[in-house]
């Protein structure tokens, strides 16, 4: 087993068992608190991370772990974690059954694998560099449709958007007259992989932290979609936004958008 090959295993294992922590904890108190604007982070967040974190780290320790609430360590390793242990916190705060956990491997600036797990539906997405991309074992290819008037899109909004004039609302209203529908669904990483299993044509957002689409992203890639910055430019994994779609409404999203 090459090494690539032991960390897509470890990290499809513990997806899976911080997805079980998640729907286990799901029904009882969740621990709520607030943190920046209008963010939430529940300790059920916590517990989920902890598990993560200290498992990557006893599995690799040369690997650094950045995770969303500042539980991993960073010290300039080359091979790094981006762990999102919760994507969707204020859906599970809700009791609203959409969210998901999300783990992905980076070698620089280079995404190696990405697992996403969604314990409501059962459903492990993953890709290794490539490898391709999986739903539950199986392929998944992007769709083919081609034109953005038949497509169905989603997107996500900024946690500060009522203080913040650069909140995706003015976006938003462009593409909905452009498309046949479009979601906001409260996961980035579940819609990556959505657009990923041909579910949907594109996602956009904005305000976006690297674990929200480190893992995503590549599972669009590995699925033969195109994932992007504003004006097509390369994907940064740290920068803010993001472009991901089956590549055949990409341009014309990109023009909607006025990100070209």
């Amino acid at each position: 087993m090459s090494e690539l090959d032991r960390a897509l295993e470890v990290a499809i294992s513990l997806a899976r068992r911080a997805g079980t922590l998640l729907l286990r904890r799901a029904r009882g108190p969740k621990g709520e608190h607030t943190k920046g604007a209008a963010e939430i982070v529940t300790e059920v967040d916590r517990a989920s991370e902890t598990l993560i974190v200290r498992t990557l780290h006893e599995a690799f320790p040369e690997h650094d772990v950045e995770a969303e609430e500042g539980l991993g360590e960073v010290r300039g390793a080359p091979y790094r974690w981006y762990v999102d242990p919760l994507d969707g916190t204020h859906n599970y705060a809700h009791g609203y059954p959409h969210y998901a956990v999300s783990l992905a491997l980076w070698h620089e600036d280079e995404p190696l694998l990405g697992v996403v797990y969604e314990p409501v539906r059962h459903e492990c997405f993953w890709a290794a560099r490539g490898q391709g991309a999986y739903l539950n074992g199986r392929p998944i290819r992007v769709s083919r449709r081609a034109r953005l008037a038949e497509s169905l899109v989603s997107t996500g909004f900024p946690y500060d958007k009522a203080t913040n004039p650069d909140n995706n609302l003015t976006e938003f209203a462009r593409v909905v007259p452009a498309v046949s529908g479009i979601r906001r669904s409260g996961s980035a990483a579940i819609d990556l992989c959505y657009v990923a299993a041909g579910r949907q044509e594109a996602h956009w957002e904005i305000g976006l932290k690297p674990w929200d689409v480190a893992a995503g992203g590549l599972i669009v890639l590995e699925a033969g979609g195109r994932v992007t910055g504003p004006g097509g430019r390369p994907w940064k994994v740290r920068e803010d936004r993001i472009v991901a779609s089956n590549g055949l409404v990409h341009e014309e999203l990109l023009q909607w958008l006025g990100w070209l």
